[in-house]
């Protein structure tokens, strides 16, 4: 009876310690979705991100996200994994509306993470009109926008592919700033998935917000769009500590290689 008595009291025990850590845990994720700007099936993304990337990555942000406070503006970093998004996103506290690919919204994987997270719809094959000017109403209501200038996954040996403007043009029209960012480390092998299947160690660092404000009004400018384009993509080069790095510019026929067809 004894040894039952202590069996039992060891359970109770056990069941005990679970249930405080299961009240903690929704104890914290409410006042996590109360204190941020996600939608509670975007914080457990977030959560779930945050805890996949920590584990499995090995994330380090450098620093704070410099712009804490949800405002206009277009975010940008090199691509070299399918997951970049995942790296900055954790390191924010707001939705951060990532332009991706628009086959993957309908991806039987990635379809509905991706519609949570409300990222928005690109056609991979040139210009998708649509898209910028969805880019540009959130901006100009205030919300983040998150783009790759590369617009596919670099796996070349060169620092950064040719960049296309349309960061800079969503920025412009949409009266907003410019974060550069870099990722370091970045999983991939091939596929969009293939990340999930690697280990990495990933550093992350955010630069200066870039004002653009005494430019507001000339994105018809072609010249000076790419002088700006040309800056920003630098101020990435310079948190890689790849100062010397010039930045060459994509040609308006642009179009992904047959080997980014895994690109998101």
């Amino acid at each position: 009876m004894v040894t039952f008595a202590v069996a039992t009291s060891f359970w109770y025990g056990v069941a005990g310690i679970i249930g405080l850590v299961l009240l903690i845990g929704v104890v914290g994720f409410i006042h996590f979705v109360r204190h941020s700007r996600y939608t509670a099936a975007q914080a457990m993304l977030w959560m779930f991100a945050k805890f996949v990337s920590s584990i499995l990555w090995r994330v380090r942000v450098e620093g704070e996200f410099p712009l804490q406070e949800e405002t206009g503006v277009v975010v940008i970093c090199n691509h070299r994994s399918s997951i970049d998004p995942f790296f900055i996103q954790t390191a924010v506290r707001y939705v951060i509306h990532w332009m991706v690919a628009s086959e993957y919204f309908s991806h039987p994987a990635f379809g509905w993470f991706i519609r949570t997270a409300q990222a928005i719809p690109v056609n991979r094959g040139g210009i998708d009109t649509a898209s910028t000017k969805a880019a540009i109403r959130i901006v100009s209501q205030g919300g983040a926008v998150g783009m790759l200038p590369e617009g596919r996954i670099n796996t070349t040996d060169q620092f950064m592919q040719s960049v296309r403007p349309g960061a800079v043009v969503v920025a412009l029209r949409g009266r907003g700033k410019v974060v550069p960012c870099f990722i370091d480390g970045a999983p991939y092998r091939g596929t969009a998935w293939s990340p999930f299947l690697m280990r990495a160690r990933v550093r992350v660092r955010f630069g200066a917000p870039i004002d653009l404000s005494e430019y507001y009004g000339r994105e018809g400018d072609s010249e000076l769009v790419r002088e700006l384009l040309v800056k920003c993509v630098k101020d990435i080069a310079g948190l890689a500590g790849q100062e010397d790095f010039e930045p060459t510019i994509a040609g308006r026929k642009w179009k992904p290689d047959r080997d980014d067809a895994e690109t998101p």
